[in-house]
């Protein structure tokens, strides 16, 4: 659940500018304390991403299929930058609470995602 070097790489050396929004897709472990793991997680992460000047946009619980497989809940991340991502998960500060997310999780998908619909109804 952790991102690649790779991964980490190609986003450092993509060019496209301005903000960009992570999708979140998180699957829970099936254990009781999975959901306060995943808290205490988000508690330290909250002032990383406010360092960077970014925000939490939504996050929510699915409550049922439409398309696709059950199973996962989503959030949507907000970083100023792509680069502003890549540094917060290289930060000393988020591998101390990333054991509290792997506790938490288990399945995690992070797809970077920009905005294109207002583009085509304009």
């Amino acid at each position: 659940m952790k991102p690649s070097t790779e991964q980490l790489a190609a986003l450092s050396a993509d060019t496209r500018t301005g903000p960009v929004v992570m999708l979140n897709l998180v699957k829970f472990r099936d254990t009781p304390e999975a959901r306060a793991e995943y808290q205490e997680y988000s508690k330290g992460f909250v002032p990383l991403l406010k360092r960077c000047g970014g925000t939490i946009l939504w996050a929510g619980d699915v409550t049922g299929i439409a398309i696709g497989e059950a199973g996962r809940d989503a959030v949507l991340v907000r970083y100023p930058r792509r680069q502003d991502f890549v540094d917060t998960m290289n930060s000393p500060e988020y591998a101390a609470i990333n054991d509290h997310r792997e506790a938490g999780l288990a399945k995690h998908v992070i797809l970077p995602i920009r905005e294109t619909y207002s583009k085509l109804t304009s």
